[in-house]
């Protein structure tokens, strides 16, 4: 029977990819071409601000996911305290990763709403959550400028391997 879940090679596969991601979009200087190129300065500094806008767009929406996510964190430990010492060092990557995204900061977290009645469900949840988070952010590197991608790729790696950490304490809360 085939296990289903995150497995260890599915991590390493994705964070390749990730990798890969991050290499390709940080492979361009951000020119767009050399010194011939014929580009005017209005040009360029229309595709700076363009590229200004996507990069503000882009950082809003990924310290957003980030902050949703510290709030699931903040539920599942007020609700389920013995998930406390097993969530800790996650969620201060977490917090760790909104501040990188936003480091105005000022916001607090985002608290969703859970419909996990035990820990183990709760955990679950917090690894789908970083799954989807994971996704997202690997989603954005298309647009996103070189150093933002790069930057967002690495989140995305770590919220591959929370998810896979929270699937492993899933299991051992409802144990």
């Amino acid at each position: 029977m085939r296990r289903t879940g995150t497995t260890r090679r599915g991590v390493f596969t994705a964070t390749g990819a990730i990798a890969l991601g991050a290499v390709l979009a940080g492979c361009g200087d951000g020119s767009g071409g050399g010194e011939g190129s014929g580009r005017s300065g209005a040009a360029t500094a229309a595709e700076q601000a363009s590229a200004a806008r996507a990069d503000r767009r882009i950082r809003a929406a990924a310290a957003r996911t980030s902050l949703e996510l510290l709030g699931g964190y903040e539920q599942v430990v007020r609700a389920h305290p013995a998930t406390a010492a097993g969530l800790a060092p996650l969620r201060d990557a977490v917090r760790a990763h909104a501040e990188a995204l936003a480091p105005s900061g000022g916001q607090a977290p985002v608290l969703p709403r859970s419909r996990a009645t035990d820990a183990g469900a709760a955990v679950r949840e917090l690894a789908a959550a970083e799954r989807r988070a994971a996704d997202a952010r690997l989603a954005a590197l298309v647009e996103a400028p070189p150093e933002l991608a790069r930057l967002l790729a690495s989140i995305a790696a770590a919220d591959a391997a929370h998810a896979h950490l929270l699937t492993e304490l899933a299991k051992e809360t409802s144990s």
